[in-house]
């Protein structure tokens, strides 16, 4: 990988594919780097957007669109960062040396879809995993429903943020959870995923990252376990480090090191898994940074945009632990075009505490629209700072 300055004739380029609150931090830290940024997203003024040295409003699944601006801009590397994106293109740009897709189109494509990826881990890779089943009507959903039991959850296969993910108790329940399913997620993809139930004691994230070592062969290294809290299928808030038995996280690194191994290329990878004692079942994965991981931002020395930008530059990383600390999500509180935010000062008072405000235009009531951050000699102080700082903060319609 070259390495010199943007916006000149011999700079690296890096396009993302989505640039939310996550994509925002990843820019942030590549432009660190001297990488020359593009940032491309459905809506105008993305976070990321606003820090990129160029941004683009399209929709990335209409693949004509798409291409026009890949062989426009010509990136060394894109970064694919959400779901609705057209990979059938990206796949084919990629065969003719167009660009090169981090990790690759192969990870993307399985990760993007929940079909994709419980195929591979419980089918190929023989890994454990809920209960589960796929519905493409809701008669087949009643079948899949019967199969993995209930309750269950029902998820689009392709979605992030708990977006059209639903529990049910009862078979009653199935016709609203298809609809929701169908319709909520970021593709329709017509498809639908029925999971079992699982009596696990809590969930973690396992930030594991494909770098490059001196010697230029591929290793795998992890972060400390995130733990994290989730209402509606999205996280509300997440803590590090999850405490563990150590029989438990020798099982989830084993396990976070096969799904991306299999996935391959380089990048951080979210792996999602359940824990129960010592017993472990995969969940999900992204190739990418994680929502949860955002607390990483307050509590490690390289945080986990840090790590992907320099993972897939081809750059050494450091997955070591400063402190412990946790992180609560800021909602919008209303459904109008532009909030204002309250107490900032006083929530910042206490030693230890930070605050990401996204920047995104507009608000919902149930959007992420900022984080606090907090450290301290433990989680639990952590986790403490970081409600009480929330608690503080008012939002208000302007």
């Amino acid at each position: 990988m070259q390495f010199s300055s943007p916006l000149k004739t011999n700079s690296t380029k890096v396009m993302l594919l989505g640039s939310g609150e996550l994509g925002k931090e990843v820019i942030i830290s590549l432009q660190r780097l001297g990488i020359e940024v593009i940032a491309v997203d459905r809506y105008e003024n993305a976070p990321g957007h606003q820090v990129a040295h160029r941004a683009y409003t399209i929709d990335m699944t209409n693949a004509d669109a798409l291409e026009q601006l890949i062989q426009k801009e010509k990136p060394t590397l894109v970064v694919p960062e959400i779901e609705a994106i057209n990979t059938t293109l990206l796949e084919k740009l990629e065969a003719d040396k167009v660009t090169k897709v981090i990790p690759n189109v192969r990870a993307v494509q399985l990760t993007m879809n929940r079909e994709g990826i419980r195929k591979l881990a419980a089918e190929e890779l023989k890994i454990p995993t809920s209960p589960y089943a796929f519905a493409r009507s809701s008669d087949e959903l009643k079948k899949a429903v019967n199969k993995v039991g209930l309750p269950c959850f029902i998820k689009p296969t392709m979605s992030s943020s708990g977006k059209g993910q639903s529990r049910i108790d009862s078979i009653d329940d199935v016709e609203r959870a298809w609809d929701y399913a169908a319709t909520s997620g970021r593709v329709n993809e017509g498809v639908v995923i029925a999971e079992g139930q699982i009596d696990f004691d809590y969930e973690i994230t396992l930030l594991t990252v494909r770098s490059l070592s001196s010697n230029g062969n591929i290793i795998t290294s992890f972060c400390e376990p995130i733990g994290h809290r989730q209402e509606d299928g999205d996280y509300v808030e997440s803590w590090q480090p999850q405490p563990m038995n150590e029989q438990a996280l020798t099982r989830s690194k084993e396990i976070a090191e096969k799904v991306t191994s299999a996935l391959g290329g380089l990048g951080l990878f979210g792996v999602e898994l359940f824990i129960k004692d010592d017993q472990v079942w995969f969940s999900e994965v992204s190739p990418r940074p994680h929502d949860t991981g955002m607390v990483t931002m307050i509590t490690q020395k390289q945080s986990e945009f840090e790590l992907h930008a320099k993972a897939i530059l081809g750059l050494p990383v450091d997955t070591s632990l400063s402190n412990p600390g946790a992180s609560a999500v800021i909602y919008g509180g209303h459904d109008c075009e532009a909030i204002q935010f309250q107490n900032i000062p006083q929530a910042l008072a206490e030693q230890g505490v930070d605050i990401r405000l996204f920047g995104k235009p507009q608000s919902f009531k149930k959007r992420r629209m900022g984080v606090i951050l907090a450290h301290a000699e433990d989680i639990q102080h952590a986790k403490n700072k970081a409600q009480q700082a929330k608690s503080i903060i008012k939002t208000e319609s302007v």
